[in-house]
């Protein structure tokens, strides 16, 4: 009896003397970040590897209510006026500890002041570094509205704006609002390698950076002094395939266990596996079919509106959705608040997009360029695909159509710079705010940010933009919200193709995911059953 104890006993000291192996989660990313500088970039790829994993912003969006919440600044309170907010910062967050930096202090106000004077002084050293270019930033119009920034004590910032702007604290949840650390900034001075902070990141998120790989992976762990919680796994990869097909069969295999997209058309084949799971939420996204307005012949409104009657819209949800998705007709989803329902929508008419077309003297045959990415998007699973409907329709109005598909880095290059005259485009708002598409895709503003895509400037439209921005009440917001829905309508800067649901596929053992709809992939939660 007692040799039986022995040798159980030398089993249990040999199993407890083995390593654990750590658990790993791989997500299968379709693209490659833009940077790992959320400042900078405006895409789902470049927010996934890089803010929502490394960074925090003073608030965050909450996934489900869409209100603004608490994340690094504890709490805040708003000046009668509405010109100043004052936020109280969470005591004892602890930035990453890398290879590259080592913290001696926790995240403060000085934080906070700089991350945003990157982005408003030129003065500042990091401002042009990687080409001085703040989208979303420049596009909610952040540089007129800032007045100052004060640091009141160690955990007390305050801003003060030029004016009541009543999405701001929204728009602050935004990628763009993420926080880096001046310290290592500081450090990157002294070592003259000011482009480090970003591509070595360092943040206050869930997820350290550990290496990238362009083309292949990038590499994180989790943190284990996150004021959040340390994650429940040790290790996060992002494994980076632009095939479709080649991340689902690294899914099915358990190569991966989170998928980032897939074409919805092989929906029913994943609800049949019993290794896997769906999960759905609707999304804030459209896809849409940009003009640039400033040249022709698409500077011609009639030109623009024979393109749309053109387009059998119905037949691309269910060609490219498999019917998951909702024909568009405004700039918003519908699921937003001041969407205008009675908006009338453009009938699919092709024989009067023909009298249009001959009206203002196209020839037929008359040739023009359709680009579109090559990697599918939330909002849009297969924009090859679509391009080729909208091919097929639009050569049977007399037009000639000629696709150009590019890469996904280089397709948002060109998009920013206004390089591209006819282009497949979307957006998934990055909070639940009319704002973040109305005045950052559409106003006068947004075209020197280069997110609004048609160049298209009515100041009638961004004066009521700006009006509903200098207001609380809700009711006086979503009047101006819809007559400038009335205005888009009428001018058509583009066709409006669809608002999605979003899909994601998962292995049935990981539990603690949600469906963001503001498309975007958080792992924080995450834990494998």
């Amino acid at each position: 009896m007692k040799s039986h104890r022995c040798h159980r006993l030398a089993w249990l000291i040999l199993i407890f003397a083995l390593p654990i192996q750590a658990r790993t989660l791989v997500y299968c990313a379709e693209a490659n970040p833009q940077t790992f500088n959320p400042q900078l970039a405006t895409d789902g790829a470049t927010f996934n590897a890089s803010s929502n994993q490394i960074y925090n912003r003073l608030v965050q969006m909450d996934n489900k209510t869409m209100r603004v919440v608490p994340s690094l600044a504890r709490s805040w309170e708003t000046s009668p006026d509405g010109k100043t907010v004052t936020f109280h910062l969470r005591p004892g967050v602890k930035f990453h500890k890398t290879a590259y930096f080592t913290p001696t202090r926790d995240f403060d106000a000085d934080d906070v002041i700089f991350s945003f004077d990157r982005m408003r002084s030129k003065k500042n050293p990091f401002h042009f570094i990687g080409g001085g270019e703040y989208p979303d930033y420049e596009a909610d119009q952040m540089p007129e509205l800032i007045k100052r920034i004060d640091k009141v004590d160690n955990l007390t910032v305050r801003f003060e704006l030029t004016q009541p702007e009543s999405p701001f604290l929204a728009d602050l949840a935004m990628d763009f609002g993420s926080i880096l650390s001046k310290e290592y900034a500081d450090n990157l001075i002294r070592k003259r390698k000011l482009s480090d902070l970003d591509s070595l990141p360092v943040g206050t998120g869930p997820f350290i950076f550990k290496s990238y790989i362009k083309g292949r992976a990038i590499y994180y762990i989790a943190n284990p002094n996150y004021f959040g919680g340390r994650p429940k796994f040790d290790k996060l990869e992002f494994l980076i395939e632009t095939d479709p097909v080649k991340r689902m069969r690294d899914l099915t295999s358990d190569i991966c266990q989170i998928d980032s997209t897939f074409p919805p058309q092989t929906l029913a084949k994943i609800r049949g596996n019993p290794i896997l799971k769906v999960m759905a939420a609707p999304g804030l996204n459209l896809s849409y079919l940009a003009f640039n307005v400033e040249r022709m012949p698409f500077a011609n409104l009639k030109f623009r509106e024979a393109v749309y009657y053109a387009l059998n819209r119905e037949e691309y949800v269910k060609e490219i959705y498999s019917g998951q998705a909702e024909v568009a007709k405004n700039p918003i989803p519908p699921t937003m608040w001041s969407f205008d329902r009675t908006t009338p929508d453009y009938r699919y008419d092709p024989e009067m997009a023909r009298q249009l077309l001959r009206k203002i003297g196209i020839p037929s045959g008359f040739e023009i360029t359709l680009t579109c990415p090559k990697v599918e998007r939330p909002y849009n699973p297969d924009p090859l695909k679509m391009a080729k409907l909208i091919k097929s329709d639009l050569e049977r109005v007399g037009l000639k159509v000629k696709i150009r598909a590019l890469e996904w880095q280089q397709f948002l290059k060109k998009s920013r710079a206004g390089d591209l005259t006819f282009s497949l485009q979307g957006w998934t708002g990055d909070n639940g705010d009319p704002d973040n598409f109305l005045n950052n895709l559409l106003s006068c503003d947004s075209i020197s940010s280069g997110n609004n895509r048609a160049h298209w400037c009515n100041r009638e439209f961004s004066f009521l933009v700006d009006r509903a921005r200098v207001t609380s009440n809700v009711r006086v917001r979503t009047r101006f919200y819809k007559k400038a829905q009335k205005i888009f309508h009428r001018e058509i800067p583009w066709v409006p193709i669809a608002n999605n649901t979003i899909f994601k596929a998962l292995r049935k053992n990981v539990m603690g995911y949600e469906v963001s709809p503001f498309g975007v992939d958080y792992f924080a939660n995450v834990y494998f059953k």
